[in-house]
């Protein structure tokens, strides 16, 4: 038995009626400091579990309804000021050609890492994105449809050294000593992979915005095991490709320009490079100091973050407190409200409601005392 599924087109969209997220973006004037949070539709949240119980991951990531009805989920309860599309950084290395598996309670693997530089044959060489990865597409599409223009959609990609990193590890790992293998033994090999996942980025990213998405994010996850001269050379050069080939590619479709924010976790020694990379956000995580970032990045771009995930685990007044700080520290210019990473699965979503309401609350109260 063979179900319709009815697939939108990626027009007429509904109107957009909270748009602070991307006036955020490019540093405009707002009524509130607008928020959302990494991994907002997740595990902490118990429709998220119940909708994924006993369901494949990736079988998920491939459904558009799935994908769309997970993204909808924490703005039925939270007052987010953005939605991002659910799905995973490694929808990439799968339209590659490799086979990444979600193991519960482990993470994702891959069965056959790549191990020398002859592995790089197992490659898709063209890889055909509007067909390898169109469930993202009509996930963005459907969802822009379903949102109701109640707030902005992020699309998103991991980028290409994080993407590099797992695989090689074939999972996770706390060094990433047989990546970093690679950078120092085959940097030919290493630049080359990285050139063939960015072309592939590009087109990822490009194809997301012509499916709806109204802003991107880039995860450079792994950025905390690189030194500055291993970032300069085998991250940053590919980040700002991305970001140049990706706003030529829009401009050349004829369609509206989107704000890109670059998150490179544990990158605080790369934050000048960072805000002069072509992304007008840079995303932080806890290790930096509000006013710092904003003394290093020059006002040339605007910031997004910065709270410990781990700061949810205290009372709601504590979160309030530590959220007027975060926002005093920040400004209310050019600024976006965040975790300094993503949501953890044992969060209690109340704390999550104390956060953003704690956002809206003191950014009005700092914005009317202006």
């Amino acid at each position: 038995i063979y179900t319709a599924v009815f697939h939108p087109s990626p027009k007429d969209f509904p109107e957009l009626k909270n748009d602070t997220f991307l006036r955020a973006a490019q540093g405009e004037e707002i009524e509130h400091i607008p928020v959302w949070c990494m991994r907002q539709a997740g595990r902490y949240l118990p429709e998220f579990r119940e909708s994924r119980a006993g369901k494949d991951f990736f079988e998920t990531c491939r459904s558009p309804e799935a994908c769309c009805e997970l993204t909808l989920q924490p703005l039925r309860r939270f007052p987010f000021d953005a939605a991002i599309i659910f799905s995973d950084i490694l929808v990439v290395p799968q339209a590659m050609g490799m086979e990444v598996q979600m193991s519960p309670g482990k993470g994702p693997t891959f069965p056959e890492p790549l191990k020398e530089p002859e592995d790089l044959q197992r490659l898709k060489t063209k890889v055909d994105v509007s067909s390898e990865l169109d469930y993202v597409f009509k996930a963005i599409t459907l969802t822009r449809h379903r949102i109701e223009g109640k707030v902005p959609l992020i699309g998103f990609t991991g980028a290409p050294w994080t993407l590099m990193s797992y695989m090689i590890e074939g999972g996770g790992s706390p060094t990433h000593s047989k990546a970093k293998r690679w950078l120092y033994r085959y940097p030919e090999a290493s630049h080359k992979l990285l050139s063939q996942l960015t072309d592939v980025i590009v087109e990822y990213l490009l194809g997301q915005v012509k499916a709806g998405a109204q802003a991107l994010q880039v995860f450079e996850s792994h950025t905390g095991c690189l030194g500055p001269v291993e970032f300069k050379e085998f991250s940053l050069p590919y980040l700002r490709d991305i970001a140049r080939r990706v706003k030529d590619k829009i401009k050349e479709s004829g369609l509206d320009n989107v704000p890109m924010i670059v998150f490179a976790k544990d990158g605080h020694y790369g934050l000048e490079d960072l805000s002069e990379s072509g992304y007008e956000v840079v995303g932080l995580d806890w290790t930096i100091d509000p006013r710092s970032a904003r003394v290093r990045t020059g006002g040339k771009v605007s910031l997004q973050g910065n709270m410990d995930p781990c700061a949810l685990y205290a009372t709601k007044e504590r979160i309030s407190e530590i959220v007027k700080r975060m926002l005093e520290g920040f400004g209310t210019k050019g600024y976006i409200a965040n975790l300094g990473h993503g949501l953890y699965p044992d969060m209690d979503p109340e704390n999550v409601g104390a956060f953003v309401d704690a956002v809206h609350t003191h950014s009005r109260q700092l914005l009317n005392c202006k």
